[in-house]
C-alpha cells in the first residue's frame, strides 16, 4: 500500500516541477481563480499565472489577455471537475484558432493521477499533504 502511494506522491511531485519548469521559462499558465493561482504560489511556482474566471472574465477576455501577453504556448491548468473540463476543451479550441498552442500535458497528467480524488486545483496543497501523512503511517 505504502509502496503505491509514495510512487503517486513522486509522480504528482514530478509533474508539479516540470510544470515549475515550464512556467519559469515563461510559458504563462491559465487557471479558474485566484485561489488556485495563490495554490501554484505555495507548490513554488513562480511565472505568470492567469486567472480565467475572476472578475467576471468571458472566455474572449481570456483568450485577448493571453493574446495581449505574446505567448505563443500556454499551460492550460483549469479544475477536473466538468466545468474545468468544458473550460479546458473551449480554451484549447479558441487558442488553438488564434494560433497559440494550448499545452494540456500538465492538467491530463494531474488528472490521471489525482482524477477522482481531487476536483480543482485549489485542493492540490491539501491533497498532497494527506498523501504524506498516509505514507508516513502506513
Amino acid at each position: 500500500m505504502s509502496t503505491r502511494l509514495k510512487e503517486k506522491e513522486e509522480k504528482i511531485l514530478r509533474v508539479l516541477e516540470c510544470l515549475t519548469e515550464e512556467s519559469a521559462k515563461g510559458t504563462p499558465i491559465i487557471v479558474e481563480g485566484r485561489k488556485d493561482v495563490e495554490t501554484l504560489r505555495a507548490l513554488a511556482v513562480e511565472g505568470k499565472i492567469i486567472s480565467a474566471k475572476t472578475g467576471g472574465k468571458s472566455l474572449l477576455d481570456v483568450i485577448s489577455e493571453i493574446e495581449k501577453s505574446k505567448a505563443r504556448e500556454v499551460i492550460l491548468l483549469l479544475d477536473f471537475d466538468r466545468r474545468g473540463k468544458e473550460w479546458t476543451k473551449r480554451l484549447k479550441q479558441n487558442l488553438e484558432k488564434a494560433k497559440i498552442k494550448p499545452n494540456t500535458t500538465f492538467w491530463n497528467e494531474l488528472l490521471r493521477l489525482v482524477g477522482r480524488e481531487v476536483k480543482d486545483v485549489e485542493s492540490l496543497v491539501t491533497y498532497m499533504e494527506t498523501l504524506k501523512r498516509k505514507i508516513c503511517n502506513s
